[in-house]
């Protein structure tokens, strides 16, 4: 799987705002605070705000705060948000693929790949970033030694 420096930029902005709920936060030091050019950080937070992941105000007093409770949105959400679905072939969706002959295993073995991700993505919230604490099965996936490795 590849994570593109939006979805990554995204997720930071959203931790960012998810350590302080209740603030409201300009762009400005939301990308400073990452270290996130704040033109694309501009874009990524319009996105992030027609899902309905983070709300703004005007004013003064405005900014961006989270849209909903932190521990209600998952990375996966954030993801889906800038950058459309978790996991596609070619752009199309495993379940709508066809292989003929030889190749027809690799329909069902996108649609566990995805699944997998899934399995993470989905049961990682922002809530568990802000706070440091992974789920317990997500935190022994990443201290296997293999997980470190590149194949």
């Amino acid at each position: 799987m590849r994570v593109s420096a939006r979805a990554d930029y995204a997720v930071r902005a959203a931790v960012e705002l998810a350590t302080d709920p209740d603030a409201h936060r300009n762009a400005e030091s939301i990308a400073a605070a990452q270290d996130i050019p704040q033109k694309f950080l501009q874009t990524i937070l319009c996105d992030l705000r027609r899902a309905g992941i983070v709300a703004s105000r005007r004013g003064v007093d405005g900014g961006y705060r989270l849209g909903q409770p932190a521990k209600d949105i998952s990375v996966a959400d954030v993801l889906r948000a800038v950058d459309g679905p978790l996991a596609t072939v070619r752009g199309e969706r495993p379940q709508d693929l066809s292989y003929p002959g030889a190749a027809e295993a690799l329909r069902p073995l996108w649609v566990a790949m995805r699944a997998s991700v899934r399995g993470v993505l989905e049961n990682v919230t922002l809530a568990d970033l802000a706070a440091g604490k992974l789920p317990a099965r997500v935190r022994r996936a990443a201290e296997s030694d293999d997980a470190w490795r590149n194949h």
